[in-house]
């Protein structure tokens, strides 16, 4: 069984705390029924009835010989204080195994939890791109929990078939023959109940199953809370979530239904063997009724104390059953023989010193799966910028997560100053490389502490350089609490270009030697991205760049420009030779600005006149609200705000309408 599988492999980690427990188990079983055997021979005594231990078992007669010696006035006496003195020792061993055991499970658990964890933070992403986020965290808690209960009933399980050993070992010395009987009646009561234990087994799967459905679909709905609310879809994943709760709680009261009847099942039945040893009894000995009725009556009372453990065994057993499809679960999440692990080198990494050569790389997702890069070759020296360019799926963001090792080619490799990158040790490596991406990730947490993330002991004054240096520092200030703003989960509370500039706050005070840009102004407005890239041109200034780029404006000034095209190196060189060449680049160039070289010319005089026109028209409109503003001829603030929001809006049109100018007469005049 997987539970006693994974106990096992935690009980090496602790061998002392399980011996204790065992032997605390069994020292309050021994006195347990040490104490149980004792009883009737004294309350037969305190009764006035003498008792022949002649014909007893000689576990009874060495269990009461050493009250043999003691004197008839004081026998009964001391025979009372030494069955106290058992039921306290039994009590104190029963404690103490208590507080043993449940230290023993909470520290599993800890296990467990870290265990997992430490798994989480250090299998490859690849394990992500195919596992639900929602799923994981289900294993990491709820399975977990369950688990951990499931290490704490076999515990339970252990002491409790202890008990059961010795009273059985007690049962057997009294008479054999009863025992056998008891046995097979039992083992009868165990039967009946080996139904409600399968139907557990099944309801803990359907509980597991359940629970994963349910925290698959909660933590993708909150994730994408904005496009529900976006297309009103709020009842429609209420009903969902709705009926996986209603189904979760049926399944769950069922089960509940049919552990809470394995109790009474268990004491009537047990009551039936119970009745039916006594009539056994009866006919096994019905000669010698009367000289053993002091026997007879202890073997009842051990058997009728037995009772309650065989249906406590019986429960958690049932409770194993109910939590099987979590110990599976979990044992399958903590394994690592089926996980994808990258290894790490012995060199560690100091700084780049000549370049960076992607040596005929090739890759692809899965083993059997096209290749995403096909025999790429490209070489870049320290120091200077390759832009990477290209259509969607071209393989840009994959060859850039070959560099930090997210995941390694199939073949070919990449060499760091003529060194395998997989010959440096991962850390090294990922701790040199500044990433900036057009999906920042934000930690629900301060600014200051999101700029720190990669170095948590940088000071005030280093953390407000960069977030000068990032053009962030200005939205800073005026922030309610300045750098110790809450920002909200993934940095909600602030724009695209805000969280933008906090990334390149955060890389820049990184001081990374390698620096990786994908599409980090993709996704801005004119405004933010002006101030986003005079950023990133601060940040790249003097580093080892790659760059991944949509907006082949951005990337003009690149030392060396690759084009991909279906995994494949189609094109490199700077911006000026790639149009010289008229091959792929220069279409990509025309399109975007939606002109063609040969039509540009001709086009000019058509461009300037609708450009005077726009900015003529965008000034007065701008100067028209800044003047009624000047002169005070406004009534009421809505009216001030409505103006400002206009001469804004002015703005911004006419430094779009500039930059079309601009970048109209950056095509390529050949």
């Amino acid at each position: 069984m997987s539970s006693t599988k994974l106990l096992l492999k935690f009980a090496r980690r602790y061998p002392i705390w399980i011996s204790l427990t065992i032997v605390l188990g069994f020292s309050g079983a021994l006195f347990n029924g040490v104490s149980t055997t004792l009883i009737v021979p004294i309350l037969l005594n305190f009764l006035g009835q003498k008792v022949d231990l002649k014909g007893a078992p000689p576990l009874i007669q060495a269990i009461m010989s050493p009250f043999d010696g003691v004197p008839e006035q004081y026998r009964l006496s001391v025979m009372a204080v030494s069955i106290l003195l058992a039921i306290v020792l039994k009590n104190v061993a029963t404690y103490a195994s208590s507080l043993v055991s449940s230290s023993l499970g909470r520290t599993l658990t800890s296990d467990l939890r870290e265990e997992g964890l430490r798994l989480l933070l250090e299998v490859d992403l690849d394990y992500y791109a195919k596992m639900k986020v929602g799923d994981l965290i289900n294993r990491l808690g709820g399975e977990i929990g369950r688990t951990a209960g499931t290490i704490g009933t076999l515990i339970r399980v252990i002491i409790i078939a202890i008990t059961v050993l010795v009273f059985a070992g007690l049962l057997l010395a009294i008479s054999w023959q009863l025992t056998m009987a008891s046995t097979v009646l039992l083992a009868l009561v165990a039967l009946v109940n080996q139904y409600s234990i399968n139907r557990s087994k099944y309801f803990g799967k359907v509980l597991s199953d359940m629970s994963k459905a349910y925290s698959i679909r909660v933590l993708e709905t909150l994730s994408g809370i904005r496009l529900v609310k976006g297309t009103a879809n709020e009842e429609r994943e209420f009903q969902l979530l709705h009926k996986l709760i209603r189904s979760r709680e049926q399944a769950d009261f069922q089960s509940q239904m049919n552990s809470a009847a394995i109790g009474p099942i268990s004491e009537v039945t047990g009551i039936i063997a119970l009745m039916s040893i006594v009539v056994l009894a009866r006919i096994f000995f019905i000669r010698e009724i009367e000289s053993l009725s002091a026997v007879l009556l202890t073997y009842l009372l051990v058997l009728f104390r037995l009772l309650p453990f065989i249906s406590q065994l019986n429960a958690a057993r049932s409770q194993l059953a109910n939590t099987s499809a979590s110990v599976e679960i979990v044992n399958d999440f903590l394994r690592q023989d089926n996980k994808p692990f990258m290894a790490t080198g012995s060199i560690v990494y100091r700084q780049l010193r000549e370049g960076i050569h992607f040596d005929r790389i090739s890759f692809g997702y899965s083993e059997r799966g096209n290749l995403v890069l096909k025999d790429i070759n490209l070489y870049l020296p320290r120091g200077t910028t390759l832009a990477l360019v290209g259509g969607s799926g071209a393989g840009k963001s994959t060859l850039a997560d070959l560099l930090p090792r997210f995941y390694d080619p199939k073949s070919g490799c990449i060499k760091l100053d003529g060194i395998d990158l997989r010959d440096f040790d991962i850390k090294s490596i990922r701790r040199s490389m500044g990433i900036v991406s057009q999906d920042t990730y934000l930690f629900n947490d301060t600014i200051r502490n999101n700029i720190a993330y990669a170095r948590p002991d940088a000071s005030e004054e280093e953390i407000i350089s960069a977030a000068k240096r990032a053009n962030a520092y200005e939205f800073i200030e005026k922030m309610p609490q300045g750098l110790n703003t809450q920002i909200g989960d993934r940095g909600v509370l602030l724009s695209g270009g805000q969280r933008q500039r906090l990334a390149i706050a955060r890389a820049l005070l990184q001081d990374p030697d390698i620096l990786i840009l994908d599409e980090a102004t993709s996704a801005l407005d004119t405004v933010s991205e002006r101030l986003v890239q005079a950023a990133i041109d601060d940040l790249s200034r003097d580093r080892t760049t790659v760059v991944i780029a949509h907006r082949l404006s951005t990337v003009q000034n690149a030392h060396q420009i690759a084009v991909l095209d279906q995994g494949h190196v189609v094109e490199t060189g700077t911006h000026e030779e790639l149009l010289d060449k008229g091959g792929y680049y220069a279409r990509l160039y025309s399109m975007q600005f939606a002109e063609r070289p040969e039509n540009v010319f001709s086009r000019n005089e058509e461009i300037r006149n609708r450009l005077s026109y726009e900015v003529r028209t965008r000034l007065n409109t701008m100067i028209g609200s800044l003047r009624l503003l000047a002169d005070d001829l406004i009534d009421t603030p809505e009216e001030q705000n409505e103006l400002l929001e206009e001469s804004y809006s002015s703005a911004i049109s006419l430094l779009n309408t500039i930059e079309l100018f601009e970048n109209s007469t950056k095509l390529p005049t050949k």
